[in-house]
């Protein structure tokens, strides 16, 4: 399953990667896709296997450093 979250304030690669290593740490996640967009809001695709909690991903992306805007 897919689930796209939108995120905040990410500007770079660098960025891109700390939002997708701590995304990969929920146990449920297989895989990560970020469609970057520079200083403005960009959609994060969570390939999952079984439930999501989104308290879990909102918690993950915080600790890189951003927020969640929405979740679709």
């Amino acid at each position: 399953m897919n689930t796209t979250v939108n995120v905040e304030g990410m500007t770079c690669q660098h960025c891109v990667a700390s939002v997708t290593e701590e995304l990969r740490e929920i146990p449920a996640v297989t895989d990560v896709s970020v469609h970057l967009n520079s200083g403005g809001t960009s959609p994060v695709t969570i390939t999952h296997t079984g439930d999501l909690d989104a308290q879990a991903v909102e918690a993950a992306v915080s600790e890189a450093g951003y927020r969640v805007v929405e979740h679709r």
